[in-house]
């Protein structure tokens, strides 16, 4: 049996990273509330420095090495966002970095990566860049691993903490898959804060390993094909399958062309720039209210459900780097 992350693992993170990472807002959203008809709050991480959640997780696990493995060289696997962040960190600290990537990854990505001083490897596609990683960990580099850690889960984790202490109305949390350490941190933090919160993953098809992990009952290796490269992990793990399980309620899945809409709404009407990985919880929060009816469950603060009304939809906003001409061509592609 897989052990979860405890909310202590996540309170200590939080004491870990701070002064090393953002402390992002969770802001309330006139626009998405008018949208969706029901209260809404944003975290924003598209705020960190490398413009995504990534340093939370990435930080606590480079902080709990010993000298020796950080002297060694730092090497991961990434569609995008983590190995942004992996290079921007190393060269924060001083440390070398080997940063693999599928050849799908976006350009602006590379480029980030290579800015930062890392060593950029570009493989063909995200299983031969796993691979890859596993022939470059023979030059003593010290791996770490995106998603299947439960140290970057408790890091990760502490964006859920401040959103919890942030909005203390909530009733519903969505948050984008990947990998799934995000989502299983999170749910970690707000199912200690308030164990009614329900707490929804959300992934795009082409990148939707979890839900197909969650059939099987086991994890799926799939071939990512969604616009989506940061949710694109090829198969999650037992550690964040474990936590899908015990605390989302459930794992909604959502087209290309919704998450791009989404992308859209966002920026429209919250002022917030993301990239689809994140647009994806706007088609998603539609379907999580007719699903509730409108109201929550849990959630003792001003307009929780415990007031009569419904209480507030919280999205994690993971990511904002995608550029406007990508975006362009999303919605020329899929006519948004």
């Amino acid at each position: 049996m897989t052990d979860l992350v405890t909310a202590d693992a996540v309170r200590r993170a939080a004491r870990t990273i701070a002064g090393h990472v953002q402390r992002t807002p969770t802001v309330a959203s006139a626009g998405l509330s008018a949208l969706l008809g029901r209260p809404v709050a944003l975290k924003l991480e598209t705020l960190q420095d490398s413009g995504c959640f990534k340093p939370r997780g990435i930080v606590n696990k480079v902080l709990s090495l010993s000298e020796a493995e950080r002297a060694r060289g730092l090497l991961t696997v990434s569609g995008g966002n983590h190995g942004i962040a992996m290079a921007m960190i190393a060269r924060r600290i001083g440390l070398a970095a080997t940063i693999v990537m599928p050849a799908a990854a976006p350009e602006r990505s590379k480029a980030r990566v290579r800015a930062d001083g890392a060593e950029l490897i570009v493989a063909p596609d995200v299983a031969a860049a796993f691979a890859v990683a596993d022939e470059q960990r023979s030059r003593g580099l010290t791996y770490i691993h995106a998603y299947d850690d439960p140290v970057i889960v408790a890091g990760h984790g502490t964006a859920g903490l401040e959103m919890a202490a942030d909005a203390p109305g909530l009733t519903d949390v969505l948050v984008s898959i990947g990998g799934g350490a995000l989502a299983a941190g999170v749910a970690t933090a707000l199912k200690a804060a308030d164990p009614a919160i329900r707490v929804w993953g959300v992934e795009t098809e082409g990148a939707d390993a979890m839900t197909r992990a969650l059939a099987a009952g086991a994890p799926v290796p799939i071939r990512p094909t969604s616009i989506s490269s940061t949710l694109g992990a090829p198969v999650v793990s037992a550690l964040t399958l474990a936590h899908a399980k015990a605390l989302l309620e459930d794992v909604l899945v959502v087209s290309d062309a919704e998450a791009v809409a989404g992308t859209v709404a966002l920026a429209e009407e919250a002022r917030c720039w993301v990239e689809p990985a994140a647009g994806c919880l706007v088609p998603a929060a539609r379907r999580v209210i007719e699903r509730t009816g409108g109201t929550g469950t849990g959630g003792a603060g001003t307009g929780g459900a415990g007031t009569g009304g419904a209480g507030t939809l919280g999205l994690v906003l993971c990511g904002g780097n995608a550029t406007l001409e990508q975006l362009a061509g999303w919605r020329e592609r899929f006519g948004t």
